[in-house]
């Protein structure tokens, strides 16, 4: 199912429980709570960066600005970040801009 429909479904009290995103901003939006997967059922869901290596060689910033983030971005904020963007219909590069601020980063 759609995840929209999905946490519209669990809003409504159609279903009691649904396997979203971690990091989807409506689980913020909404006040649901993101169950701790104690048994690890589900797969880890990290981000990975991914950069050719000819871009890494002609601007070497790339590397040290992954590394100064690497680790650095929470579960819960990254859902405040995409509730940001897909719910309040900020812009992405604002939002981004807020956050490494307030982060010193």
């Amino acid at each position: 199912m759609e995840l929209g429909l999905l946490y519209r479904s669990l809003a409504a009290k159609q279903v009691d429980i649904v396997a979203g995103n971690s990091t989807d901003g409506a689980i913020k939006a909404l006040g649901f709570v993101a169950l701790e997967d104690d048994r690890h059922y589900f797969p880890p869901y990290d981000a990975v960066p991914l950069v050719r290596e000819d871009a890494l060689a002609r601007w070497p910033q790339i590397g040290v600005a992954m590394q100064r983030l690497a680790g650095r971005v929470s579960a819960d904020e990254m859902r405040a970040m995409n509730l940001a963007v897909e719910g309040q219909h900020r812009d992405v590069a604002e939002v981004v801009r807020e956050f490494r601020r307030s982060r010193e980063l």
